[in-house]
């Protein structure tokens, strides 16, 4: 169900303080930002599918969301169940699952998120199954918020932090430039680097999605330029213009994929 790259680069248990700590809170505050603006009003029913350990589950269920995350890692399961016991009054369930194969019923959600499958499914016939699954629980008029990695996400930051003269890093990013395929040369060597995934075009995405049977609303570049330009969210000063920029240009089509994040919007039919 999940490759043994991807198992060990989760297993070192970056996941659960990668959103909290440095430049990943500006993922998390703009993703936070467009739930509140798409999701239903709680109470409602969401599945996040590839909820790793829970952070946006448990933000969500202290709103007054009814959750239940699935995940394919037994850690990330673990650790959801663990954020969901801290807050006893706000709970939400969580178990082991696959994106492309979901035990839920058929039209049993008003919400589905997709904020990591698609990154690490690497064949399109997987992501599109994914994409379908999203479709299927979902209640007519349902919504499915699904997120992709830029195919310039890795340039862009390679840029930043002035690996490019590295030929190792350099060979790495022009594959994911030229196939969107990005594969870590090895984790022993680069236990920071990112694993197996796949990057997407903007284009691409919102093809994939369509094709699922999903109705696409929107395309969103969720942390926008900002991001990549000097010491970015890491420097507390520039947060407040950095967050302005995401979303004055979240919409703009020349600029979606100078965000390292893609956000698709879209619905199931009613």
């Amino acid at each position: 169900m999940i490759g043994d790259d991807l198992r060990r680069y989760y297993e070192q248990g970056r996941e659960r303080e990668r959103l909290t700590c440095s430049g990943g809170t500006l993922e998390l505050v703009r993703t936070q930002e467009l739930l509140q603006r798409y999701l239903p009003s709680p109470p409602a029913d969401i599945l996040d599918v590839g909820g790793g350990p829970g952070v946006y589950a448990a933000w969500l269920a202290r709103a007054g969301y009814r959750v239940h995350l699935v995940d394919p890692l037994p850690l990330h399961v673990e650790q959801a169940a663990a954020a969901a016991a801290a807050q006893p009054d706000h709970p939400f369930t969580a178990a082991a699952g696959d994106a492309r194969h979901l035990d839920e019923l058929d039209a049993s959600y008003d919400a589905t998120l997709l904020f990591g499958p698609l990154y690490h499914l690497t064949e399109r016939a997987e992501r599109i199954a994914a994409l379908e699954e999203a479709w299927r629980v979902l209640r007519p008029g349902g919504l499915a918020l699904v997120v992709a990695i830029s195919r310039f996400a890795s340039l862009l930051d390679g840029l930043r932090q002035g690996i490019l003269g590295d030929s190792e890093a350099a060979q790495v990013i022009e594959r994911t430039l030229r196939d969107g395929q990005h594969r870590n040369p090895g984790l022993e060597r680069h236990p920071g680097w990112f694993t197996t995934s796949f990057f997407h075009q903007p284009a691409e995405l919102a093809t994939e999605v369509a094709e699922s049977g999903l109705i696409l609303e929107t395309l969103i570049g969720i942390e926008g330029p900002g991001e990549f330009v000097g010491n970015g969210w890491d420097d507390p000063q520039q947060r407040p213009h950095i967050l302005r920029a995401a979303q004055l240009v979240e919409h703009e089509v020349s600029l979606l994929g100078a965000s390292a994040h893609l956000l698709a919007v879209a619905r199931k039919s009613r």
